[in-house]
C-alpha cells in the first residue's frame, strides 16, 4: 500500500479536518482514506458508471420499444363492464 504525505495544507483546512477526526473519532490517517473512498471512484468504478450511464441514455433516445399502456378511463370501463 502506498504512503502519502501532503505538503503546505493551510492552517484553518488542517484544524478544521482535525476538529472533523475528533468528532468522528477515527485516526487522521483512517479519515482520509474513508473520503478517499467516497470521492475518489476507482477505474472499475468508473466502468460501471459509464455503463449505467449508457443504459439511461439508451432508454432516453426513444431506441427501446415503447408500449403504450392503456388509460386509467379504459380500465375502468373494463372493469365495471365485468
Amino acid at each position: 500500500m502506498a504512503t502519502r504525505y501532503v505538503e503546505n495544507v493551510p492552517d484553518e483546512l488542517y484544524e478544521a479536518f482535525r476538529q472533523r477526526v475528533r468528532e468522528v473519532r477515527r485516526l487522521i490517517a483512517a479519515e482520509v482514506l474513508s473520503l478517499l473512498r467516497q470521492n475518489v471512484p476507482t477505474a472499475k468504478q468508473l466502468r460501471v458508471r459509464r455503463g449505467v450511464f449508457q443504459k439511461i441514455v439508451k432508454l432516453h433516445s426513444g431506441k427501446q420499444s415503447r408500449k403504450r399502456f392503456a388509460s386509467t378511463e379504459g380500465l375502468e370501463r373494463e372493469r365495471r363492464a365485468r
